[in-house]
């Protein structure tokens, strides 16, 4: 992938719907995909308080993306490291030792819910899903950018279509359940917290997919793509949530709620489908995340050596990372994780990311301050 500015025959799709798209990718993951996310964040608030704070959530995602979208436009910056070199000049390190705290945990998150799902679905060992989806993740992290972009369109026609067919089938089915849920009076309290954390720790999902901002042509491009993404990324949420309320509050302890739902619907064939969706959303989620590393890595090759980062290499630096991660998420779980580490890593990310960008960054845009970054100065 070229380090540089935007292609003039860019499509449409790559222009306004791809960075929407790779946001949600990475986004959606292990927790959202299966509502375990859902359940810890949203759901503690009631059917209408979840909902408020899904919106508020999506709000901050639409706000934050344009403005780090428009950002890394104006000073040419593709990967997260010219990104944050850019923002915070040497304090760019202190974002990439959060970033790979969060890459650490999201991917054991991803690997612990592919578990999950291949003992739901086959009674296999926790430890095999985990190694599939780890082995997965490699290669299509390996084969580069043109791959990975692949992924993030085709999972999305096919994500969209299975949530919504999940909306008229719970309808259909207990629909009575869900006006019921939506009618009992319930407390709402924490909602804009909840939505607040949630939005913090995902919208570094916004720097982590800057490799596809290469197809903008236009900050126009980049203020519309940065809009339109926030609701991209939250619609599944919203429509699987509103199905989940059918059974409130007692969903809310399960592990996998996607699982219980689709054991209620009692529909075989599209509770395969339905797993088979999340498989690769977290093949997507992953992907992306590793990504964005091989892409940071890459940068340095390109610049200190003229040639980009083989095949070989990517898949080296991807199965490390994931190996690690396999054996994280085996031994702490899918609960554990969402609940006790995303919170610490909301903490960071308002930290060292979105108050520079919308002070710093948001500044440097509007006085046109925002000046391309030196590539040499790569580390």
């Amino acid at each position: 992938m070229s380090g540089t500015g935007g292609a003039a025959g860019s499509s449409w799709f790559q222009r306004f719907l791809l960075p929407g798209f790779a946001l949600k990718a990475v986004i959606i993951g292990g927790g959202y995909a299966t509502g375990r996310e859902l359940a810890e964040y949203f759901l503690a608030s009631g059917p209408w308080g979840g909902i408020a704070g899904m919106v508020f959530a999506m709000l901050l995602w639409s706000v934050i993306a344009t403005v780090t979208f428009a950002y890394a436009r104006q000073v040419r910056a593709f990967d997260y490291r010219a990104f944050f070199q850019s923002l915070l000049g040497p304090g760019w390190v202190v974002f990439e030792a959060a970033y790979i705290v969060f890459v650490v945990l999201i991917l054991a998150v991803f690997g612990a819910s592919a578990g999950a799902i291949g003992t739901a679905m086959f009674g296999w060992p926790a430890l095999v899903g985990s190694t599939l989806l780890a082995v997965s993740i490699v290669v299509v992290a390996a084969l580069g950018s043109g791959a990975v972009e692949r992924v993030f369109k085709y999972v999305s026609i096919l994500l969209y279509t299975v949530y919504a067919l999940l909306l008229v089938f719970g309808l259909f089915t207990f629909g009575d359940r869900i006006s019921t849920g939506f009618a009992t009076p319930a407390p709402s309290d924490g909602w804009a917290a909840g939505g607040l954390t949630y939005a913090s720790y995902n919208i570094v999902g916004a720097v982590v997919i800057l490799p596809v901002l290469r197809h903008l042509t236009s900050q126009r491009d980049a203020v519309v793509a940065g809009l339109i993404a926030g609701p991209l990324t939250m619609l599944p949420a919203i429509l699987f949530f509103v199905c989940m309320v059918a059974f409130y509050p007692a969903i809310g302890s399960e592990t996998l709620p996607s699982d219980f739902l689709l054991r209620q619907l009692d529909m075989p064939v599209f509770h395969w489908a339905f797993q088979l969706m999340i498989f690769l959303a977290l093949l997507e989620s992953g992907a992306g995340s590793v990504h964005a590393i091989n892409e940071r890595i890459a940068g340095v090759v390109r610049a200190r050596r003229g040639h980009d980062l083989g095949t070989g290499a990517r898949a080296i630096i991807s199965g490390v990372l994931l190996l690690m991660c396999v054996f994280v998420a085996e031994r702490i779980g899918l609960v554990t994780l969402i609940a006790s580490g995303y919170r610490l890593l909301a903490a960071l990310f308002l930290v060292v990311f979105v108050l520079p960008l919308m002070t710093i960054g948001l500044f440097r845009l509007v006085r046109g301050r925002a000046t391309p970054i030196e590539r040499e100065t790569v580390s």
